[in-house]
């Protein structure tokens, strides 16, 4: 999947093309975070510095700026953001969302503020330190939706002991991007190559602050996301490579590539071609 990019007369708009069919019916348009929240993908690109409003057409994914802003900082981030959202197969728009924005606005109002006021507060600041965080995503029948990044992971199930502590209805903690399963995570080689990060490779890396997801697996091919101390990090095409990659290959032999789908400063993606 190669994303390229196509600029307007507008040099705050910027349109994002992915190859693929990007919205059926009429387009979209999301003015700023809370319009966005029946939207994975435009969710995501509002947490981008400078981005002011997102735009769904049926081909393309339209991104506007703040006049001081820069591209050439905010791209990579946008690109992985769009490539991560079709790897990991969510909607674009999802009427879901929308229903659970209503029961925020209703019955769980005060218990969605009380979430959110915990992962601020209490969260947040333990794990910011080490590189990670965590961002609240929706909240549905006990199911907190969060968006967990860098050494988060580490901390997980301390983060759900915090919540079931103090939250009565707490059932059970979701990584938005996980809500939606993947086939190639359930078969042999997904759970052989997880297996191995979870026990081998993620400890070590831990220690540096780091996390390394497995995305999916798709036939030969495994896709994985540098996290915490491992994003952007000038060292972390020799880990790929030299590291994570021969391990991989080495315990699950019918693997034969691995992919990086990180949003590393710079666009070192193998998913996403910058325009010209």
């Amino acid at each position: 999947m190669f994303i390229q990019t196509e600029v307007s007369s507008d040099p705050d708009v910027v349109k994002f093309l992915p190859g693929k069919p990007v919205l059926e019916g009429e387009e979209e348009i999301f003015s700023d975070p809370a319009s966005a929240v029946r939207s994975p993908l435009a969710s995501r690109l509002f947490d981008i510095e400078s981005v002011t409003q997102v735009r769904f057409g049926a081909d393309f994914i339209g991104v506007t700026k703040l006049e001081d802003g820069d591209w050439q900082l905010m791209k990579p981030a946008i690109l992985g953001a769009i490539m991560e959202h079709y790897v990991a197969g969510l909607p674009m728009v999802t009427d879901e969302e929308v229903e659970a924005e209503e029961d925020f606005d209703s019955v769980d109002a005060e218990l969605v503020t009380e979430i959110k006021e915990l992962l601020s507060t209490r969260v947040r600041p333990a794990i910011a330190e080490s590189g990670g965080d965590v961002k609240f995503r929706g909240y549905r029948e006990g199911r907190i939706i969060v968006e967990l990044s860098g050494s988060a992971y580490s901390y997980r199930t301390g983060i759900e002991n915090l919540l079931r502590h103090y939250v009565a209805e707490f059932v059970e903690l979701v990584d938005y991007r996980d809500s939606k399963p993947k086939p190639g995570l359930q078969t042999e080689k997904g759970k052989a190559v997880q297996r191995l990060l979870d026990e081998r490779i993620n400890p070590s890396v831990a220690t540096h602050g780091g996390h390394i997801a497995l995305v999916d697996v798709q036939e030969d091919t495994a896709y994985i996301r540098l996290e915490g101390g491992c994003q952007g990090c000038g060292m972390a095409d020799v880990t790929l490579k030299q590291g994570v990659e021969v391990e991989i290959k080495k315990e699950v032999p019918s693997i034969a590539h691995v992919l990086d789908v990180t949003d590393h400063d710079g666009g070192g993606n193998p998913y996403y071609q910058p325009g010209k």
